[in-house]
């Protein structure tokens, strides 16, 4: 990707600011990105760990603490992941040649402003939450094979929507079988995405 080139307007004489900057080409700026957050590894890893508190609460204190927990506590999820990425010396900001950065401001608003499809999911089946927040969860990674470069992000949405899809129709298990299932898959992503980011860096 090449530095924004002037626009000329043979009618209007139209000039649009060129940039103080060239930006990155798609490649070095998906490398950085990989790079800053370690392939997704922290932001994985602490989604993960809340899945899994969520299912251990389902089981333990039943559904609505178990819920109350993964959708408070997923709005947590970026500060936290951003202060394990500074305490590990990795708080490097985004060059601002790279215009993926402002991509990933976008994706990150894609599941917040989906969850309101889970009211009333749940409230016509309680049964249902987890499935349908996995699919959801599937959904906003998608855009992540881009921002990072890494194919790896397909194979997790697809595990998600697909397991989300089946636990739904099938109706297996309990309550709290997709957050074990999905809670699991991300750590076991994590620590994939780290090593994608390792070797890619080199």
């Amino acid at each position: 990707m090449r530095g924004r080139s002037r626009a000329l307007v043979s009618a209007g004489h139209l000039n649009v600011r060129q940039p103080d900057y060239p930006e990155m080409n798609i490649t070095d700026a998906q490398r950085e990105i990989r790079s800053r957050f370690v392939g997704g590894f922290y932001g994985q890893f602490v989604s993960g760990i809340l899945w899994l508190i969520s299912a251990a609460l389902a089981q333990r204190y039943g559904t609505r603490a178990s819920i109350g927990t993964v959708v408070i506590g997923g709005f947590f999820i970026f500060p936290i992941t951003e202060l394990l990425i500074r305490l590990s010396g990795g708080g490097t900001k985004i060059s601002p040649e790279n215009s993926l950065q402002q991509l990933g401001l976008q994706v990150a608003f894609v599941l917040p402003l989906s969850m309101p499809l889970l009211l009333p999911i749940t409230l016509y089946n309680i049964g249902l939450f987890f499935p349908a927040l996995m699919i959801l969860l599937g959904a906003h990674y998608v855009p992540f094979v881009f921002l990072y470069g890494m194919r790896m992000f397909a194979i997790l949405a697809a595990l998600l929507v697909g397991g989300g899809v089946f636990m739904a129709v099938r109706a297996i298990g309990g309550f709290s079988l997709g957050a074990w299932y999905t809670g699991i898959l991300l750590l076991a992503f994590a620590f994939v995405g780290r090593v994608i980011a390792k070797v890619s860096s080199h």
